[in-house]
């Protein structure tokens, strides 16, 4: 079995993870087309890479509008790379509605005719413009199989009228890389001292991922040992250390900035909880929040808000605590609860670390992967 795969998300040397699992799993061979040329929240240009554990072929082409998921192309004929590539099937790790997905369905339909599926996100049902309506339509015509990241985006799905195959793919991790890190003591000592609880944000520094609220709730609960320590960057920084001094508590809130990811397993064991306080917009609710789940593999609990998937994640891996999101009150309430019990801390990070390896690992994800093609490809 030969997989062409088409994926933006694999320019960052981790996101191979997954393929790499499905060529030892399975023993496909995997060819994946990403961009030469991509630009991302935290550095202003990266360029492809190699994961290690990948040993299949990485096509890098160059794409028009990098950094735009819904909106960049290839600048090669992809018609050319599937009759070089001669696959058996054809994933396109990217939403239905996207540019480049249309692109690669277009290059099949006008090629080789493979089976041929996407992976979709988005959990909330939007009218998109011409052409992007009439792009998604025949992408989901012409799929055999779709694999979406959550129940909802499935639904999704159905409601948009697609009536084939459907796979739920969640998030998933590496176990051996996120784990918990026998140097997160020393690290956790730079940034405060004994007794003191650290409380860690990994992810983009936006609005909508309910900063402001993070730091009202924090407000709350001021008398408790507690230090805020911040992993990312975003346009939301500004404000953010604006409201943090209004609130007299800059000296309380460290800012790290970017940071490789292959340093972030060591972050997450260095916290003593992880926050995820997602706030809902019209167009806009948390999809799954895979740092919940590197996390909790990492040893740490999770306080999350109830923002799209992330409470029926917590519930499911047992490993955290879920807060009205928008709700200052209700969050201080259950950061104080682990704040105040470490006992409870630990008990959550067992749970949650267990059932992520037993099912967001990347052996279980592929697994259903592997098994979704087999079926379509008889």
């Amino acid at each position: 079995m030969k997989l062409l795969v088409l994926s933006h998300a694999c320019v960052t040397p981790v996101n191979q993870q997954l393929f790499a699992a499905v060529e030892q799993k399975a023993g496909w061979e995997v060819d994946i087309i990403l961009p030469s040329n991509w630009l991302n929240d935290y550095t202003s240009s990266i360029k492809a890479g190699r994961w290690p554990g990948f040993s299949g072929r990485l096509i890098e082409v160059p794409v028009l509008k990098p950094g735009s998921i819904p909106l960049h192309v290839y600048r090669k004929s992809l018609s050319a790379i599937i009759r070089s590539s001669k696959p058996d099937a054809i994933y396109v790790q990217h939403e239905p509605y996207a540019a480049a997905t249309y692109q690669l369905y277009r290059a099949n339909a006008r090629t080789l005719r493979k089976p041929i599926g996407f992976f979709t996100w988005q959990n909330i049902e939007k009218r998109y413009p011409i052409p992007f309506r009439q792009m998604e339509r025949s992408v989901l015509r012409q799929s055999v199989v779709a694999f979406s990241g959550s129940e909802s985006a499935e639904q999704v799905l159905r409601d948009k009228g697609f009536s084939g195959k459907t796979v739920l793919l969640p998030g998933s991790v590496d176990p051996e890389m996120y784990s918990p890190q026998a140097s997160a003591n020393a690290l956790k000592s730079e940034w405060c001292d004994a007794g003191t609880v650290a409380i860690g944000y990994v992810g983009r520094i936006v609005e909508e991922k309910g900063l402001a609220n993070l730091l009202h709730a924090l407000k709350r609960i001021e008398r408790l040992p507690w230090k805020l320590v911040m992993v990312g960057k975003g346009p939301f920084e500004a404000e953010f250390n604006s409201l943090a001094s209004t609130l007299g508590l800059s000296d309380r809130v460290l800012q790290l900035g970017y940071v490789p990811h292959d340093q972030i397993p060591v972050y997450l064991s260095a916290f003593d909880m992880l926050v995820v306080p997602s706030e809902t917009r019209p167009n806009w609710k948390e999809q799954f929040g895979r740092v919940i789940i590197e996390a909790m593999a990492c040893g740490t609990p999770v306080i999350g808000s109830d923002s799209g998937e992330i409470p029926f994640l917590i519930r499911a891996t047992g490993g955290g605590l879920a807060f009205k999101e928008g709700d200052p009150a209700d969050f201080a309430a259950a950061l104080e609860t682990l704040i105040s019990d470490p006992n409870k801390r630990s008990q959550l990070a067992a749970t949650g670390g267990d059932t992520v390896r037993s099912r967001y690992s990347h052996d279980a994800v592929v697994t259903n992967f592997v098994a979704a093609w087999k079926d379509v490809t008889r």
